[in-house]
């Protein structure tokens, strides 16, 4: 699995938030704290608010600020928001299921890639579900 910038900006805008949380942010205060261009960072909010864990406001006291405790939202959450399925392959995907169409295991009992690659992406999401914007904001290591 590779991190999109489109998650590694949103995760770092959530960081933002988290560190004043209960008061709002303008977006563009975001994006100069963190250095992220103003107009990307408007669609990440925008996903984000989407999924229901910003809420925005207009105006000169408006901004975004998030409606969910941070420790109530995973790193894991986040990035399927943004990105999709933490699978590395489609085939092991479980919300985003893809038969591999050039497969020589398809009509085998088992593949020895799906195998792996279904390891690896219960470990990514072990680590990635159970570390809250808390744990990341605080700096924690992934247990």
């Amino acid at each position: 699995m590779k991190l999109s910038k489109k998650s590694e900006y949103g995760l770092r805008a959530l960081l933002e938030l988290t560190t004043v949380q209960g008061k709002s942010l303008q977006r563009h205060e975001i994006a100069s704290r963190q250095h992220i261009p103003v107009e990307f960072l408007e669609q990440i909010l925008l996903a984000l608010k989407r999924a229901g864990l910003l809420s925005s406001r207009r105006g000169m006291n408006g901004g975004y600020q998030l409606i969910k405790s941070p420790d109530d939202i995973t790193l894991g959450q986040v990035i399927r928001i943004l990105d999709g399925p933490l699978a590395p392959i489609g085939c092991v995907s479980k919300t985003a299921y893809q038969k591999c169409s050039d497969c020589p295991y398809t009509d085998k009992p088992q593949c020895p890639v799906q195998r792996v690659m279904g390891t690896v992406r219960d470990a990514i999401a072990d680590i990635l579900d159970n570390y809250s914007l808390n744990d990341f904001a605080a700096g924690h290591r992934p247990i």
